[in-house]
């Protein structure tokens, strides 16, 4: 009789890369570093990357935490770049430890249930992937605030609560049950458009218009390109030279710059960033062919309208310059591109 044996257990690292934006080339730059120490990558453009680390601590006769301070070494002498490290034994588990670690610092979840138990249950229930500020509502609402609090409540309940789907992933996510695995793929095609401003810029109307300025460019370039956006991602540059970037996929591929637009705002307004000293915006689409992309029908004639004036507007450029048609909302903007 043969006896089972155990596989040997996975540790992921999670690692974010500071200061880079999207169009930076440095970024790719990371990742080939990154593939010295591990073949089994996923990048998170614009500034993160997984990595399947369990083969390679044979190699490098290194455990986790080892070879997690060789991954940050080397990165910051041989690019500059400064990294966050959160590694654990599942994808849910590294981006948690990555996302309450100090930038510059490693946080290492031993892969003992005691040393998971003691990390997941003090964190509050929105720290878990798919739990959203609604979600995370209702769990309040009866109670459920911490990942402790879930994991010690009965499948049948969070079922009746979110689901019988929504129930049993949360039920699973509280118990660390994540069977997730690091999908090696290559970066996808972007495209980049950004706006300096001249000055930095506390007004929200101005990081409006500017966004306005360059969802219209974005739209025009993929258009004119036939090509379309799955994701948008915004960048914020501040007046101290740190970002912040936020990405969101589209409902669908679109290069419509209403859409385009909606997207931008909902991105910026999700920052939050109030009275914040701006020193400029970018935006990065991720592309794919125009014709592997499907429209919803609507029958909003809104919309239809719109895509009407978007073609003519188009033609316009075509034959007269890209100035020829602009929004009256950035007649006399200021800045930078």
């Amino acid at each position: 009789m043969t006896t089972p044996t155990t596989p040997p257990p996975r540790h992921i690292a999670h690692v974010h890369y500071h200061g880079l934006t999207p169009a930076d080339p440095r970024y790719p730059q990371v990742l080939d570093l990154l593939a010295t120490i591990s073949a089994r990558l996923q990048a998170l453009a614009p500034d993160a990357a997984l990595a399947d680390i369990s083969g390679a601590e044979k190699y490098f006769e290194r455990g986790p935490e080892g070879l997690t301070q060789l991954i940050r070494l080397r990165t910051l002498a041989w690019t500059g770049v400064t990294t966050t490290i959160g590694a654990g034994s599942s994808v849910m588990l590294a981006a948690m430890a990555a996302a309450v670690t100090e930038p510059g610092g490693i946080t290492v979840i031993p892969d003992t249930d005691e040393a998971i138990v003691a990390f997941l249950h003090p964190r509050p229930t929105a720290a878990l992937p798919g739990v959203g500020p609604a979600t995370a509502r209702t769990l309040a609402h009866h109670g459920l605030e911490t990942v402790g609090d879930i994991a010690r409540t009965p499948l049948a309940t969070l079922q009746r609560l979110l689901g019988a789907a929504a129930g049993r992933q949360l039920h699973e996510h509280a118990h660390a049950h994540d069977p997730r695995t690091v999908v090696p793929h290559s970066l996808p095609k972007t495209t980049s458009v950004s706006h300096g401003f001249d000055r930095d810029e506390l007004d929200p109307d101005q990081h409006h218009r500017a966004l306005l300025a360059l969802t219209h460019q974005l739209g025009a370039r993929l258009r004119d390109d036939q090509v379309v956006a799955r994701t948008l991602t915004l960048t914020v540059r501040y007046a101290d030279r740190t970002t912040t970037s936020r990405t969101r996929t589209l409902a669908e591929a679109t290069a419509h710059t209403l859409a385009l637009t909606r997207m931008a705002t909902s991105l910026y307004e999700a920052l939050g960033l109030q009275r914040a000293r701006v020193r400029g915006l970018s935006l990065t689409a991720e592309l794919t062919d125009a014709a592997a992309a499907v429209h919803q029908l609507t029958f909003d004639p809104g919309d239809t309208k719109a895509r009407c004036i978007e073609s003519a507007a188009d033609r316009a450029r075509q034959r007269f310059g890209t100035d020829a048609v602009v929004p009256a909302a950035l007649a006399g903007r200021r800045g930078r591109r």
